[in-house]
């Protein structure tokens, strides 16, 4: 009997009871903490990614800046707009050296019916890229026969050889032209061009990003100094303008619209300010810049 009672096996747990074990307080705790640090690096490091992509962007402008004022120094006058005898006497794309068409006058502009217009797309505004791209001052191959008796038309298709892409992403890209005797860059969402001169495009910065880009390079203010909003319609809207360098914005008649500026009740930009509160419309694509040239 004695022998028996001593093979008995003490209680013990089973597979099956391990099974239903959950985790200790101590446990969730960790993996809580483990869950947080990585949304919160996941959300820190979109951050440092749009950082990046801004001062990108910044130093994309500085490089055109110092391009433009590089070849003015090598060829006597600026991309696009060199004479078209000197163009063509250093081998680099020739213009009709009329009127808008590589005159020499200083300027990034074009013709249209005959008469001198400053648009935000023209003839000299496509040979830019071109004659930078052929003294190799440009990252990216551009070409095309862009001097006619009307700025080309430019399909959906053709626009990524057209325009450099901005390095801000979102379907940016920067042009360029003039307004008031003054050469601005144009960053906005370009979708196409038509031979009368307007650029079809999306507003496609968001005022946060808008006013980062201003506040490192200028004022910080959208309707003053070297960067400035302009042009492009509501929201994402598509705007098709001839004026879209002068164009002012439009500016939010509340917080919620998503406009890229802060107005009044009358929609009118008369606050000098972008419409940057992250809950109220910051982050709606809803800007373009233009940049002065140096």
């Amino acid at each position: 009997m004695n022998k028996a009672i001593s093979k008995i096996t003490p209680p013990c747990y089973t597979e099956k009871s391990k099974r239903h074990q959950g985790f200790t307080l101590i446990e969730l705790s960790i993996v809580l903490v483990i869950i947080g640090l990585i949304v919160g690096g996941i959300l820190v490091g979109q951050d440092l990614i749009k950082a990046a992509r801004v001062r990108a962007t910044i130093g994309q402008i500085e490089k055109y800046n110092t391009a433009v004022n590089t070849f003015q120094t090598k060829f006597n006058g600026l991309p696009g707009d060199l004479n078209a005898t000197t163009a063509s006497g250093f081998g680099l794309y020739g213009a009709a050296g009329t009127t808008g068409r590589g005159d020499g006058n200083g300027l990034i502009d074009g013709i249209v019916a005959g008469v001198s217009a400053q648009y935000s797309w023209s003839q000299e505004a496509g040979i830019l890229w071109v004659h930078l791209s052929q003294a190799n001052l440009l990252d990216g191959t551009f070409s095309g026969a862009w001097d006619g008796a009307s700025p080309v038309a430019v399909a959906t298709a053709s626009v990524s050889s057209t325009w450099p892409l901005a390095k801000i992403g979102l379907g940016n890209y920067i042009d360029v032209g003039s307004a008031g005797g003054i050469n601005y860059w144009f960053i906005t969402g370009v979708l196409s061009a038509a031979a009368t001169g307007a650029i079809t495009s999306n507003t496609n910065l968001t005022p946060i990003d808008a006013y980062n880009m201003d506040i490192k390079l200028d004022d910080g203010s959208p309707l003053t100094g070297i960067v400035q909003a302009r042009g492009g319609a509501a929201g994402t809207a598509s705007a098709s303008s001839t004026t879209m360098l002068t164009d002012a914005p439009p500016a939010a008649t509340t917080a919620t619209n998503g406009d890229c500026l802060v107005g009044d009740t009358a929609g009118t930009a008369t606050t000098d300010t972008y419409n940057r509160n992250i809950n109220l419309g910051g982050t709606a694509q809803s800007c373009n810049l233009r940049f002065r040239f140096n």
